[in-house]
């Protein structure tokens, strides 16, 4: 893994090497805690106003202070410059600083950091693999970008046993609802799909994006109750996420489908132009 030399916290650059968080920081004890990942791509970085929105709203629903979004663009610009970096995945995270041991917060500042590495490409598809464990759609963190990622690590890896790339939860109710960092589109009998964000799903900057885009472009996107069964008979389906952007599906629980099929490369034309469109 590529380590920055430079990262950013609590207002200040700091030598990667030299940088330190508290032992009793609650994001590391805990997870108590919420980030952002967005992508930079030739010195622009795509969607920093829909990325901050988000953390804001995550910040609100655990009750976390958030910093402004000045701030947010001053640590995403100083990680760049200071890295040298033009094409970069930015990541920034925000925590509730020290607390106590269990689930209690403490009643100091809270953590800031914001760290960029080179931004690294995706095989041209992906294989996905769904997991034997599910989203809770009313769990208190559904929707949240929240540092609790031990569950989506679970997942992954069970996926990566199994030779997939990314992995796919169903939600409670046995809908499609995400993968462990994206979010997932299917065509089943010629109509796009993706799961409503009442399944549970995060709501993903590429996917608002991507819904965007098909509207300009005059392709219906259904936002609807996806049951596990309609997966079998699914003939296209992609990722969306702000480093995959429309990323086909090239194996689905170990199925070919087509990939990119004809719907998912007009999908992926109308988000380019989108994107191009948004961050001139």
């Amino acid at each position: 893994m590529d380590k920055p030399t430079f990262l950013w916290l609590n207002g200040r650059l700091w030598n990667a090497q030299e940088a330190s968080i508290s032992p009793f920081d609650h994001g590391l004890l805990v997870g108590d805690g919420v980030f952002e990942t967005l992508v930079v791509r030739e010195g622009r970085p795509v969607g920093v106003k829909p990325h901050y929105e988000r953390l804001v709203r995550s910040c609100q629903t655990i009750g976390l202070a958030c910093i402004t979004e000045a701030e947010f663009r001053q640590g995403i610009q100083a990680v760049l410059e200071a890295n040298g970096l033009t094409d970069a995945r930015v990541r920034v995270t925000l925590t509730s600083g020290d607390g106590p041991l269990g689930s209690d917060r403490g009643q100091g500042l809270g953590t800031v950091m914001a760290v960029a590495t080179a931004l690294k490409p995706w095989p041209p598809a992906e294989e996905v693999w769904i997991v034997p464990w599910v989203r809770n759609s009313r769990s208190a963190l559904a929707g949240v970008k929240s540092l609790s990622y031990g569950e989506n690590v679970r997942c992954l890896l069970h996926a990566k046993n199994l030779g997939s790339g990314e992995a796919l939860l169903l939600n409670e109710r046995d809908e499609l609802c995400e993968g462990t960092g994206s979010n997932v589109f299917i065509v089943s009998e010629g109509r796009l799909m993706t799961p409503p964000l009442s399944s549970g799903c995060l709501a993903g900057t590429t996917r608002a994006w991507v819904l965007q885009a098909c509207e300009v472009a005059g392709i219906e996107c259904l936002q609807c109750d996806i049951p596990a069964a309609w997966l079998e008979g699914c003939a296209e389906a992609f990722l969306t996420s702000s480093t995959r952007d429309v990323h086909p599906i090239s194996r689905l629980n170990g199925k070919p489908l087509t990939a990119p099929g004809p719907l998912t490369r007009r999908v992926q034309q109308a988000y380019a132009e989108f994107v191009e469109r948004e961050t001139a």
